[in-house]
């Protein structure tokens, strides 16, 4: 398996739309819309009304030198109700395709520039060994923090890269620009290439 370095020329050629000025913009903003669409939203504080506590006013009115209490739900008191505590929202953010398919191109083009990106011919372990996988990983991209990125894998490849927590597997019509910046090196098959030119056209 020869692994051969991406260029910006050679990208271009395989129709991979790189924008010719970064959109850096789009890049922020298709990051943060994956990272908030990723949070729960379920962070829950109860208010006074809320808790558990008795309605019975904790000592009289008047006469005892205190502030005046209605009860032991006050959130000055403990076990009492939170003020401005968090409440289930949706963080969710919506960002449109022509958005998401330049800030693919621009962190594409940026690891390409930076000579991080190799191409091969493709990418399978047949033994579904994990020394088999490693040692493809690294003869491909010097370096086990890679991504793999391929129209698809089989099954015994899956089995055989599992284990090794710094590589990632995704197909190129998964891949996202977030990922594509995470990892150290990046290994695109021949049969990815097709599908990225199709995914960064704008």
């Amino acid at each position: 398996m020869s692994a051969n370095v991406l260029t910006i020329d050679a990208a271009k050629q395989a129709n991979i739309g790189i924008p010719d000025v970064p959109a850096q913009q789009a890049l922020h903003d298709t990051i943060t819309a994956l990272r908030a669409n990723r949070r729960s939203g379920t962070a829950n504080t109860k208010t006074r009304g809320e808790v558990a506590a008795t309605g019975k006013k904790p000592f009289r009115q008047k006469g005892t030198g205190n502030a005046r209490q209605g009860g032991n739900a006050s959130p000055i008191h403990r076990g009492g109700g939170i003020v401005f505590g968090p409440r289930p929202r949706d963080y969710s953010k919506s960002v449109n395709r022509k958005t998401k398919r330049l800030a693919l191109g621009t962190a594409l083009g940026s690891r390409i520039e930076s000579g991080d990106v190799v191409t091969v011919d493709s990418f399978e372990v047949p033994d579904h060994k994990t020394k088999s996988f490693l040692t493809q990983l690294v003869a491909a991209a010097g370096t086990e923090n890679a991504l793999i990125i391929s129209d698809k894998f089989t099954d015994e490849t899956h089995l055989a890269g599992r284990n090794i927590s710094t590589s990632a597997r995704l197909t190129a019509s998964d891949v996202t620009a977030e990922q594509i910046l995470f990892h150290d090196k990046i290994i695109i098959t021949s049969g990815a290439m097709a599908i990225l030119a199709k995914r960064t056209t704008v």
